[in-house]
């Protein structure tokens, strides 16, 4: 006789829709209507979003989960059993997987001045310092990490209460680094647990992020370094984005009067220097 099949979590599932416009609401309440669905008048950025719908959470663990993903069978049970068996992991994530299949990058080091100045030198493949060398390690076994990518993010609810939800001073990018960071100090430890296994579709989608997003991306990343480290490393994270990004400006407009294409990049890097000081 073959075993009973393991009965499933109880699961309680929220939608935070921030002022969508494509009908994705509707679409919830009529598809799904075991769904608690929360409905934002505008956009209020991701971690506010989010927040919304951890307060009304009662489980012992929350999972913040993107809604480009796939959750592979067995993947959810796999977090909650590593996270029962771990009372010190505050934190867990899985092993994230492009459309194609292939490795997505799913942890990475604390971001620091440095570690960025290394990587946009593109000296990473030398020597990885702002990023782990993921493809080499061992999809067995889990480790311990210092950040997990919010496409999808186990908490531990004790955690949480501990150290408190994601930092809405964020609008976008950088909050679930805040987060992890914050449980690293408080004493928990975050893993990255490959045996569970999702999909995310956003990383093969967006190669290059639209100019906005390319912003604002550095925009939270300057608010980090501010909040943790202080202004003087602040400042001194935006001269080191000055140093790396005005050769590629440059590069970009002289490469867009032979090639058109490469017009928009440059247009994006001009404005991130331009943006910068006012930081």
């Amino acid at each position: 006789l073959s075993p009973s099949p393991a009965p499933p979590l109880p699961l309680e599932v929220f939608v935070v829709d921030n002022a969508s416009t494509d009908g994705s609401a509707a679409m919830v309440r009529e598809r799904f209507p075991w769904v608690r669905l929360i409905e934002n008048t505008e956009n209020v950025g991701f971690a506010r979003a989010n927040n919304q719908a951890l307060r009304e959470a009662v489980g012992r663990y929350a999972m913040l989960l993107n809604s480009d993903t796939e959750v592979l069978p067995g993947a959810l049970q796999t977090l909650v059993d590593f996270m029962d068996a771990h009372p010190g992991a505050g934190a867990c994530g899985p092993l994230l997987l492009n459309a194609d299949g292939s490795l997505q990058p799913s942890c990475h080091p604390v971001l620091t001045a440095g570690r960025e100045f290394w990587r946009l030198l593109f000296l990473e493949k030398l020597w990885p310092r702002a990023t782990y060398p993921q493809h080499r390690w061992d999809r067995e076994t889990p480790r311990p990490v210092e950040v997990i990518k919010g496409a999808c993010l186990l908490l531990r609810r004790e955690a949480l209460a501990q150290v408190g939800l994601l930092d809405g001073e964020y609008f976008m990018y950088t909050e679930e680094m805040d987060l992890c960071y914050r449980l690293l100090q408080a004493g928990w430890e975050n893993y990255w647990v490959p045996q569970a296994q999702i999909i995310h579709y956003g990383e093969a989608s967006s190669k290059q992020m639209a100019e906005a997003m390319f912003v604002q991306l550095y925009h939270s990343k300057v608010q980090f370094q501010r909040k943790f480290f202080g202004e003087r490393e602040a400042r001194r994270f935006k001269r080191l984005l000055c140093l790396a990004y005005f050769p590629r400006a440059a590069l970009m407009a002289a490469a867009a009067t032979f090639a058109p294409q490469f017009a928009s990049r440059a247009r994006t890097y001009r404005r991130l220097l331009r943006e910068l000081p006012r930081w």
